[in-house]
């Protein structure tokens, strides 16, 4: 690495003496239960936690028309965030290193029934090497290190020698809009690393996600006449094998596409959520259904949505029902297109060196199916877009946790790069 060993040492043991610290704050932002909607309390504490170390500070909103305006946006809906954006902006006494984004986003996805957790979802809880938590790993783990592994230069008098924007957004599980507000409000770097729980890894390619909701309409009987009425349920099924087979499809393009042909099943189709009918004994006359499906880099996502709404057309036209009554199709989500991070660049080759020193091991990179907010760096900044964060399980899921150890390890790297991508600089007195 180009710092020196002595500085490198100091900067290991400087994370390790702040970690009981850093967990301490990691289970103070999952205790906020920071769904969709609900990010307005943790953001404020985000606020006064880089306000009280001094950094320069922005709070914004969405701004609805910008993103409808470009490529990138997602469609807003009566469920998107009205949270704020926060910013924390470090300025160093001489700018002599290359500028930073540390990015992490709050929002959560919902927790499910309570009971199907081993701990209430947002108690955090430590057994063993596990923090438990809804959103621990995904990403408040993450979150914290950003802030700590600055905290760690500071704790031995050092501070990054160019600008660093530490940047808390909301909506990544459902839009990418707050990542993408950023960027539409200015801000620019040389380089992002979003400490997302990638177990380890740096993600060498991403795919895109859009989101979209099919409506089918019937018509109501008494189930005894049910014969001559028409079940939008039933036909919401149908609709569903038909999309079923659009998957099938996207996943055979897989052939010749680096990252992803060796992959079983690179393109997932997610029926997220059904709602329908009014009445047991009634025929429903309606039924909706939450659709998510992923989309290879370079994929259009305006093009994914038209082949999807095209599709669901031509197969109506071929149902005795639906021929009728043909189903509506909303595209209310995600519409972020993938991005593959090319080999090569300086900010790559110093994160792999700083994970060298912090783990032992060499830097492993990998396609990974989820969203991520990187994408809009990597597709629209066009810069070294770095997503490598901890080992983690059950992210999504019922007890979701991350591995202590490995926080511990990439703070370390964080810091690390930090250190050697910025430069360093003491603090003034």
């Amino acid at each position: 690495m180009a710092i020196n060993p002595k500085l490198r040492d100091q900067i290991v043991l400087s994370v390790e003496g702040g970690f009981d610290e850093q967990i301490a704050y990691t289970q103070k932002l999952i205790r906020l239960r920071s769904v969709r909607g609900d990010e307005h309390t943790i953001q404020d504490l985000v606020f006064r936690e880089l306000r009280n170390r001094g950094y320069v500070m922005e709070r914004f909103e969405m701004d609805r028309d910008a993103i409808e305006r470009h490529p990138g946006g997602s469609p807003f809906s009566e469920q998107h965030s009205s949270a704020p954006i926060v910013v924390g902006i470090h300025r160093p006494r001489e700018e002599a290193g290359r500028s930073l984004i540390l990015q992490a986003h709050v929002d959560v996805v919902p927790e499910g029934p309570a009971t199907m957790w081993t701990h209430p979802p947002f108690e955090p809880v430590i057994d063993g090497d596990w923090l438990y938590g809804r959103g621990g790993a995904d990403m408040k783990a993450g979150h914290a290190a950003n802030l700590f592994a600055l905290d760690a230069l500071r704790r031995i008098g050092l501070q990054p020698a160019s600008t660093v924007y530490i940047q808390s957004v909301v909506e990544e599980e459902s839009t990418g809009n707050g990542a993408l507000m950023t960027h539409l409000r200015g801000y620019k770097a040389d380089a992002v690393l979003i400490p997302e729980p990638e177990d380890e890894k740096l993600v060498r390619a991403n795919v895109g996600v859009v989101w979209f909701q099919v409506e089918v309409r019937g018509l109501p009987v008494h189930v005894r006449e049910m014969g001559v009425g028409s079940n939008a349920i039933d036909a919401a099924y149908r609709v569903v094998g038909e999309l079923r087979l659009l998957e099938e499809e996207w996943n055979e393009n897989k052939r010749g596409r680096a990252h992803f042909e060796n992959e079983e099943h690179p393109i997932n189709l997610n029926i997220g959520k059904i709602e329908g009918g009014d009445w047991a004994s009634s025929v429903p006359c309606w039924c909706r259904i939450d659709c998510r499906i992923s989309i290879y880099p370079s994929w259009s996502a305006t093009g994914a949505a038209r082949e999807i709404s095209d599709r669901i057309a031509k197969f109506a036209l071929s149902d005795k029902f639906l021929s009728n009554i043909p189903p509506i199709v909303t595209f209310n989500g995600f519409h972020a297109e993938g991005y593959v991070l090319e080999p090569g660049s300086e900010a790559e080759a110093i994160l792999a060196d700083a994970h060298r020193v912090a783990t032992g091991k060499p830097l492993q990179s990998f396609m990974t199916a989820g969203y991520l907010d990187t994408r809009v760096y990597a597709l629209y900044d066009r810069i070294p877009a770095l997503c490598y964060g901890p080992y983690s399980e059950n992210i999504h899921g019922f007890d979701e946790r991350v591995s202590l150890a490995s926080l511990k390890r990439i703070t370390k790297t964080m810091a690390l790069f930090i250190a050697d991508w910025c430069g360093v600089e003491e603090i003034a007195r």
